[in-house]
Order: C-alpha cells, then structure tokens, then sequence
C-alpha cells in the first residue's frame, strides 16, 4: 500500500498493491495496521455504506457538525471526481479543497479525516461507491455545503449541470455553515 498525503493537512490518497495477471487481478482493500500506519493513529470503523450513482449524479459536500465521520472511501465500478473541502477554520488550509479521480479501475482510495466535508461527481454512466466511516450517519447533525460555492471555487468537471438531490440543492455556503474549530 502506497499513502500519499495530498494538499490538506491528513488527506491522503491510498494506492493498494494489485497482482494482475491474465486471469485478472488480486488486491488487499484494507489492511488495518497498515491504514493505522499510514495515517499515524488508531482508527476504528463502525460502518460501512454502498452507493450507486447515475452519470451527472452529485452528492455533497456532506458533513455531520457533531459525531463527526473520518471517511475511508473508493469506488468498486464506474468512475468519480472526488472532492474534500477543509472546514475546520483553526487549519491552514481551511476553505482550500482536493480533488482526485478514482475508480474501479485505478482502485486508489481516499482517506478523509474528521472535520472535512466531502463530495462527489459521477463521470461514467454509472458508479458504485464503499466508504468505511469512524462514526455512525446522524441526520439531525448532518450539514451540507452547497457544491458551486464561489468562495470554493471548485471545479468539477461537469459536461451537463449536475444532478443533485433536494437537500444538496439547499445547502449552505462556506461563509453561513456551521464549522469546526
């Protein structure tokens, strides 16, 4: 397993070790002393989630204000641009985001720490997506970061207007949410 830390403090991009051959191919997906290693910590994982998602399809920036969730993601079919926003304003790199391509087929993973927000933009015409989280999903304190926030400036790179659920279509801008410290 190769951990590469990206541009916001403890983001890292994890690229396993794969054996391809003729008959395809063998990987280890998580390994939890090496995980441990790579991001210098215990991390404990109490759930795991399946998404699948059409083309255009755009979900988040999501967060949850208190229980915060540290996010061990990738993608098993189809292809994302994945983005992870720092929002705790004690950072350096608050306000500052990352974006990474992953897929089935590159199968790198993406490592976010507690306190960022995270989202992502379905490229193929479909995408099935796992993450393993550090804390259990709580509506009452999830929180959303409107996708287009000029302040972010994130660039996606849409070919269509995204198509967005209700609740990621309301959500707030960087200056109105709720942060962390």
């Amino acid at each position: 397993m190769k951990a590469t830390p990206l541009a916001i403090a403890d983001v890292l991009l994890i690229e396993p070790k794969v054996f391809a051959d003729t008959r395809g191919f063998f990987f280890e997906s998580f390994n939890q002393k090496q995980f441990e290693t790579a991001v210098g910590r215990n991390i404990h994982f109490v759930q795991d989630n399946h998404s699948r998602s059409d083309r255009h399809v755009l979900r988040g920036l999501h967060y949850q204000i208190q229980q915060p969730q540290g996010k061990l993601i990738r993608v098993v079919q189809g292809e994302v641009f994945d983005v992870t926003v720092d929002i705790r304003k004690s950072s350096p790199t608050f306000g500052c985001w990352v974006g990474e391509i992953l897929s089935a087929e590159n199968k790198k993973q993406l490592w976010i720490p507690e306190g960022l927000a995270h989202g992502f933009l379905v490229l193929s015409e479909s995408a099935e997506f796992l993450y393993k989280t550090t804390d259990y999903w709580t509506p009452e304190f999830e929180r959303i970061l409107i996708w287009n926030d000029a302040t972010l400036d994130i660039r996606w790179p849409l070919s269509n207007p995204p198509v967005l659920s209700v609740k990621d279509q309301l959500g707030s801008t960087l200056e109105n949410a709720e942060l962390f410290q």
